[in-house]
C-alpha cells in the first residue's frame, strides 16, 4: 500500500528566460489553497492525500501545471473554484475532471 493514497504536486517554477511559468501564475497561491482545503476537509495525512510544491514539470506553456498520482492525471488549474473541483471530483469520488485535464 502507498503511503499516500493520492499525491498532487503543483509546478511553482518560475523562469528567468522570459518564457512563460506557473510560478507567475499564482501556483504557489494554488498550492496553498489546496493544501489548506485537503487538511480542512480531512484528507490529509498518512494513507490519504498529500499536496506538494515541484519545480518545473516541464510544461508550464500550459499551466499552472498540476498532477496527481498515483493515477498520472495532469491538470490545468487557474482558480479556487479548479483546486476545489478537484479535491471534490478526483480526491473525494475518484472521478477525473476532464474538463481541466492536460
Amino acid at each position: 500500500m502507498s503511503y499516500y493514497s493520492h499525491h498532487v504536486f503543483f509546478c511553482t517554477n518560475e523562469r528567468d528566460d522570459g518564457r512563460p511559468s506557473c510560478g507567475e501564475r499564482c501556483s504557489a497561491e494554488l498550492r496553498d489553497y489546496a493544501k489548506q482545503r485537503v487538511k480542512e476537509l480531512g484528507l490529509a495525512g498518512k494513507g490519504r492525500a498529500r499536496v506538494n510544491m515541484a519545480g518545473c514539470l516541464d510544461r508550464c506553456d500550459e499551466g499552472p501545471t498540476v498532477v496527481v498520482y498515483p493515477e498520472e492525471v495532469w491538470y490545468r488549474l487557474t482558480c479556487r473554484e479548479d483546486v476545489d473541483e478537484v479535491i471534490r471530483e478526483h480526491l473525494q469520488h475518484g472521478r477525473i475532471v476532464e474538463r481541466l485535464r492536460m
